[in-house]
């Protein structure tokens, strides 16, 4: 070997999952400045339309509230999916806690139900892995068989058990009010950002109802759940359990070569992919209802593979995904007009969108951003409220608008979805 051959610097090695365009990612720092533009956004939509609902902190309340059971079916589908595995039955798994939370929760307490709820959705995560990582069948296909088998098995034991309660408020497709898991809200604090947002200053009075409904009435389950967030970052990008997981999910062959043991870390996944869904789906019945009832999910877990797709299968572009999408489901719920103050502010977000694009000389997108603000905007100034179909569709139009915008961004898992064989790779 020469010595020319032999002082030659050996390349770097790439971290699973990274990429050259890996490092631009949506950071804390990111994060937080992004939320301070949407609210500078909405004090100016308010200061216009004399409507400040897009930031008071009843509406931040139930965004935050509307996010959770997203950010968990989301948060199912990252772990999964970094191991390798498309969970496609995030929804059957949500549906799962909510049967079991509700039920439990009655019959025990809050509490134990919701124990049930992560165990019920963790059973169905585990017929999951068992189809599609000891069988090999296609993860599609398992997951749709979920999402038939689960809410249909509940609707069954719903008509058999369920009537038994009615005096207690049951009925054939629903439980018995369930007992409330207790709310956290910040003494002092909470008071006075209230007053503050009363007197609708000009951003500040945004930014104090953001903030209010950030320490106001917030379920112990949302806070739960930013934990368990915060937690799989940690957990996935700076341990050596979550670097071999990670890498099931990049190259099962190259793990299995260096003694992990694919199998396990893939079960793991998919078994807490299971449990994460049944969380959210435990909120659903137990803390935006107090009950559980046939169709409660709406297609949540759908949605929260959508604000995981958004996210790049990164825990703060989950979070932040999830955020924008609880929001707009929020808005819809709690305040129909609220929908119609929002096109207005979409019609700047989409001007402003031209602006950049002009700037960086892509004059087709810009031209498209512009025809859309133009549109927008005349149909804001053109009517007083939205039809209430479109109003219902919000979540939905959004999450398509989100992952058409971000396609191009995205880099899934290189082995996501691939059925794994031991020593394939021999």
């Amino acid at each position: 070997m020469s010595t020319a051959t032999a002082s030659r610097p050996k390349p770097a090695a790439k971290a699973p999952g990274k990429t050259p365009g890996a490092s631009r990612r949506l950071s804390l720092p990111v994060i937080l400045l992004l939320v301070a533009g949407a609210v500078l956004l909405f004090a100016v939509v308010g200061a216009a339309t004399g409507d400040h609902s897009l930031t008071s902190s009843g509406q931040i309340t139930a965004a935050l509230g509307a996010a959770v059971p997203i950010a968990m079916a989301g948060l199912g589908g990252l772990w999964a999916e970094r191991a390798g595995v498309v969970n496609i039955g995030l929804e059957g798994m949500m549906v799962a806690g909510t049967f079991a939370g509700a039920w439990a929760g009655y019959l025990v307490n809050p509490w134990v139900g919701l124990l049930a709820a992560i165990a019920a959705g963790a059973a169905a995560g585990l017929l999951h892995a068992v189809l599609t990582v000891t069988f090999g069948i296609d993860h599609i296909v398992a997951g749709v068989g979920i999402n038939l088998l689960v809410p249909y098995a509940c609707l069954y034991i719903n008509r058999i058990y369920y009537t038994a309660y009615q005096s207690a408020g049951a009925g054939a497709s629903q439980s018995p009010p369930t007992p409330a898991l207790p709310t956290i809200t910040v003494p002092g604090l909470s008071d006075q950002l209230s007053k503050v947002e009363a007197h609708h200053w000009f951003f500040v009075s945004d930014l104090a109802g953001v903030l209010g409904g950030l320490v106001s009435n917030l379920s112990v389950v949302t806070l739960i759940a930013a934990v368990l967030l915060v937690a799989t970052y940690f957990v996935l990008w700076r341990t050596t359990f979550g670097l071999r997981l990670r890498s099931c999910g990049e190259n099962p062959t190259a793990a299995e070569s260096l003694g992990v043991n694919v199998y396990k870390y893939k079960y793991i996944a998919v078994i807490a992919s299971g449990g994460f869904a049944g969380l959210g789906g435990a909120y659903l019945s137990m803390v935006a209802a107090s009950i559980y009832r046939d169709g409660q999910t709406g297609n949540r877990g759908y949605i929260g593979l959508a604000a995981m797709i958004f996210g790049n299968w990164l825990p703060g572009g989950l979070a932040t995904g999830a955020g924008l999408f609880g929001f707009t489901d929020s808005l819809q719920l709690r305040d129909a007009k609220s929908v119609h103050t929002l096109l207005l502010a979409i019609a700047l977000i989409m001007a402003l969108l031209a602006l950049w694009q002009l700037y960086r000389r892509k004059f087709v997108p810009a031209a498209v951003c512009l025809v859309a603000a133009g549109a927008l905007g005349a149909w804001y100034a053109g009517s007083s409220a939205v039809p209430r179909p479109l109003i219902v569709a919000t979540p939905y139009i959004i999450t398509l608008v989100v992952l058409a915008l971000s396609a191009q961004r995205l880099r899934p898992p290189k082995a996501d979805g691939q059925i794994y064989r031991k020593g394939q790779g021999k």
